[in-house]
């Protein structure tokens, strides 16, 4: 075993060390210049006296600790600064107070579903007074038009696996502010008034209209001149998947005058509103924004994370893109989702200084592009993509793509340069400096390897027992499971190779080696995300020339002093910029995706992911830290109080002792469920019923089902499981949007057969063959304001055409088509027509078609069943409950 131990690393030190050490000749400063041999412990400038003491481990875990804090304190001040006061004030201002009045006023109305009074009557009615008042106000060198649109359409959309959108009779308030000789461009500024079913909507999306209402009374009393229009639309039905900007930018003949937008939405709620997508390929945009906003706050990452589709949401930016064809800016509000979507999305969890900071960046970018010369010719600036990065929200650093990869390949040319002097030296000069550093590289990638594998192996094992999510209310307790395990593993790994592998190398030399290898991987991540195209390679760029100049200063302290003090304060404060910035970035990422991880569906284990996303960043936080291991005397002490913190915690998690969800009224992390009572019924290829049932359908939106919910509601357990309906689209049930891939895990539980007031309609008005051998099938539906239409081909049937869309059926995952509509107040019978390819001989028919009607609001929506069951349920969760029907026909 010793003999093994030491093995042909030591062995060629000691042989190599014997051959180089003689009379008069030191290993140690070409050692440590990287372009001699090894120097071995002890030796004159590898690490020997002073230097050679190493640090102390309890010093070095300290400062770092220390260190880390400090700059998460910096983080936190600027992200809790909203408003940067008096940042560069001048003409009408914006007023926060009114914008909020506004607020109040929309959502006292209550939760606005489109087709509902409180959508379609109270908050226009609102909308159309406010717009009155403001016009009333106006400089005389400006001239307002307003329209009430009612658009009717269809499209299509590849988002949650693809659908098909309809929509009759919904609602646009549209306003006009241009000069009074008129303007022959436009820039538009869109928000949506309507909520989801029982919600408020404060932040989803009312105050971005209460901005939006403010940004206008500024603009129209300013006594400054506009060069083109502004057109502010408030649309009515966002959240029926995007219909009513697709109304607009397809139907409204303002809508051509349009050359740029601004979109304001919503993740979260209050906080900074990030910019997170731009374009596409319209840098100007970028710069307007630059030149204009107050209170920065925006990340070419955020764009590249969003559009890479692994969050499940989309915005109206994707409607002007895609059937319009015009750039713009996306904004959201990203912080607290937790609530997001629920009753506890109030006016009064907004901060004024939220409300301040988005009027004040909004008002001035769209005066800044309504006085652009620009924005008359957007078309002729679209030339690729932007950088662009706000440095702790007080300015923005933007510059095109292509200077970007410029700079990424010289920063990846001075590291090649740094290490190709040491690596491509003559062997006899480097002695064992090539050999160490392969290794060393193989040690890392494996500690970082070993690193994920472990905490996936406790992810996967609390999700087993049950206890997932057990940090969605506490979040340290991620980071004192995953996070402490990740970072044990790391440190374990390395102090193996230093104690068994550089056995007699000293850490000086090691230090530098280690260092040189996170400078390689940080590298190789440059080169490929630059040579991918990805904007956000600037990061890796970051974190590789602040380092390599970092190490420029310090060698020749290390060399002559070791790892003293001042080595180590000057190492930290070179490595400010990167760990600063990508300490901002963890912070969005996890505010992002931790409330994400309770709403993404009982088919991917949150933990999985949280704990994915802990591994990479400790892999990245630890990368120019891991030299530390080998300039310390000692690392037993660390791993020991991590492995205590993370066994601790471990056990803790597994006795249930953290609750995953909150009711405190101060900061809720409800559990979300949505409660379906519905009435289905199946008719066969006569027409004939051949089942009929009733219950309320049950679904769990995050991976926990409903385990939690049991102990409250016992009747709720998994003997009610709901089962598939084979021969059924989606499975016999009626989603509400085609999410059915995410959310696998339903429960079915027997109730009272619903009879709603307005019942939907659904019939078959003509069959006919056509020349082309197919059948067409002409359907009318009546019904309320939301139905869903599913369609299932049988074997040896196809579909090949439909009246929807661009007339291409567009299948959902799982090879069934979903369309989702929707109509306003009033709206006229749902005539549609499907082409059947096949035979018509065929015993069980060419095709199966499903309708679910649901019953959003008004007092259909309610059931005494459901208000029975819906009052069980305990105050840390939020029970989203209505009516609903489902029809299944065969043809």
């Amino acid at each position: 075993m010793e003999r093994g131990s030491e093995s042909a690393a030591v062995r060629r030190h000691r042989v190599g060390g014997e051959r180089r050490e003689g009379p008069g000749r030191a290993a140690g400063p070409e050692a440590a210049s990287g372009g001699g041999a090894r120097p071995r412990k002890g030796s004159p400038g590898g690490g020997g006296g002073a230097g050679g003491a190493g640090l102390s481990e309890a010093r070095a875990v300290l400062g770092l600790a220390l260190y880390l804090l400090v700059l998460r304190a910096l983080v936190q001040l600027s992200l809790r600064q909203l408003v940067l006061r008096g940042a560069g004030a001048g003409g009408a201002e914006f007023d926060a107070s009114r914008a909020r009045n506004y607020l109040e006023h929309i959502t006292a109305i209550g939760p606005r579903t489109t087709g509902s009074p409180e959508n379609e009557v109270l908050t226009v009615g609102y909308l159309l007074e406010q717009i009155r008042r403001i016009e009333a106000q106006s400089h005389s060198l400006h001239r307002i038009s307003v329209d009430v649109q009612r658009p009717t359409g269809s499209f299509s959309l590849d988002f949650l696996g693809g659908f098909t959108s309809y929509y009759d009779n919904i609602t646009n308030v549209v306003v006009k502010l241009e000069p009074r000789a008129g303007a022959q461009h436009a820039v538009l500024a869109n928000c949506h008034f309507d909520s989801v079913a029982n919600s408020p909507g404060a932040s989803d999306d009312a105050v971005s209209c209460s901005v939006m209402l403010e940004a206008l009374r500024v603009l129209a009393t300013s006594a400054e001149d506009l060069r083109h229009a502004v057109v502010f639309l408030f649309n009515g039905a966002e959240e029926n998947v995007l219909q009513a900007s697709h109304g607009f930018i397809t139907q409204h003949p303002w809508a051509s005058s349009v050359r740029a937008f601004i979109n304001l939405e919503a993740a979260g709620v209050g906080g900074k509103e990030l910019v997170f997508q731009t374009g596409p390929e319209n840098p100007w945009l970028v710069q307007a924004y630059v030149s204009a906003a107050k209170h920065p706050f925006a990340s070419v990452v955020a764009q590249e994370v969003f559009q890479s589709g692994i969050i499940p949401s989309d915005t109206d930016f994707r409607i002007y893109r895609d059937f319009g064809n015009i750039p713009g800016i996306d904004l959201a509000f990203i912080e607290n989702g937790y609530i997001y979507h629920t009753k506890y999305d109030t006016a009064d969890r907004i901060l004024t200084d939220s409300i301040q900071r988005a009027g004040d960046n909004i008002l001035a970018v769209l005066k800044y592009l309504a006085t652009s010369e620009m924005l008359a010719a957007s078309s002729e600036y679209q030339h690729g993509n932007m950088v662009f990065f706000d440095v702790l929200g007080l300015f923005v650093i933007a510059y095109p793509s292509r200077v970007g990869s410029i700079i990424n390949y010289m920063v990846a040319m001075a590291v090649v340069s740094y290490l190709g002097r040491k690596l491509l030296q003559p062997k006899h000069k480097t002695g064992s400096y090539t050999k160490d550093f392969l290794c060393g590289l193989g040690i890392t990638l494996v500690s970082w390897f070993t690193s994920l594998v472990t905490v996936l192996i406790l992810a996967v094992f609390i999700s087993l027992i049950g206890q997932s999510l057990s940090w969605y209310n506490h979040f340290y307790v991620s980071v004192c499971l995953y996070g402490t395990a990740a970072v044990a593993k790391i440190i374990f790994i390395h102090t193996l190779a230093k104690r068994f592998y550089f056995t007699n190398a000293s850490a000086q030399y090691l230090g530098e080696v280690f260092f040189d290898i996170s400078l390689f991987v940080h590298c190789g991540c440059l080169v490929a995300l630059t040579y991918h195209g990805l904007c956000s390679a600037f990061i890796s760029a970051l974190w590789v020339a602040f380092p390599l100049l970092t190490k420029l200063c310090v060698h020749k302290d290390l060399k002559q002093h070791g790892a003293q003090g001042k080595f180590v304060a000057v190492y930290l404060l070179g490595m400010l910029v990167p760990y600063l910035y990508a300490l901002y970035l963890v912070w969005a990422v996890f505010e992002m995706f931790t409330p994400i991880l309770g709403r993404s569906g009982s088919e991917i284990p949150p933990d999985v992911v949280l704990a994915s996303i802990l591994a990479g960043c400790t892999m990245i936080l630890s990368s120019y830290f891991i030299n530390f291991i080998y300039l310390s005397r000692s690392t037993r002490n660390t791993m020991l109080a991590l492995t205590v913190v993370c066994a601790v915690t471990f056990l803790l998690v597994c006795s249930g002792t953290f609750f995953p969800y909150c009711s405190d009224p101060a900061s809720p992390k409800p559990k979300r469920v949505f409660l379906q009572h519905m009435t289905r019924t199946f008719h066969g290829l006569d027409g004939q019923v051949v089942k009929q049932d009733s219950g309320i359908w049950i679904n769990g939106f995050d991976y926990t089902g409903m385990s939690h919910i049991t102990p409250h509601i016992p009747e709720i357990n998994d003997t009610i499981r709901a089962p598939c309906e084979e021969n059924a689209p989606l499975c016999g049930f009626p989603w509400y949007l085609p999410v059915h891939f995410l959310i696998r895990k339903n429960w079915y539980l027997p109730a009272p057969e619903v009879s709603p007031r307005t019942p939907a309609h659904f019939r078959l008005i003509s069959k006919e063959q056509t020349p082309w051998d197919s059948v067409k099938l002409t359907f009318e539906a009546t019904g309320p304001s939301h139905m869903s239409f599913y369609v299932r081909a049988h074997k040896g049937s196809t579909l090949s055409q439909w009246s929807l869309g661009n007339g291409t059926p567009v299948t959902s995952k799982g090879g069934d088509y979903f369309v989702f509509y929707s109509h306003g107040l009033q709206a006229s019978a749902w005539q549609f027509w499907i082409e059947v390819q096949g035979s018509e001989d065929q015993p069980e028919g060419m095709v199966t078609v499903a309708i679910a009607a649901h019953h959003l609001s008004g007092e259909d929506k309610r059931s005494p069943s459901l208000d029975t069951l819906k009052e069980k349920f305990p105050d840390w969760s939020f029970p989203s409950a209505w009516v609903c029907t489902y029809n299944v026909y065969v043809f």
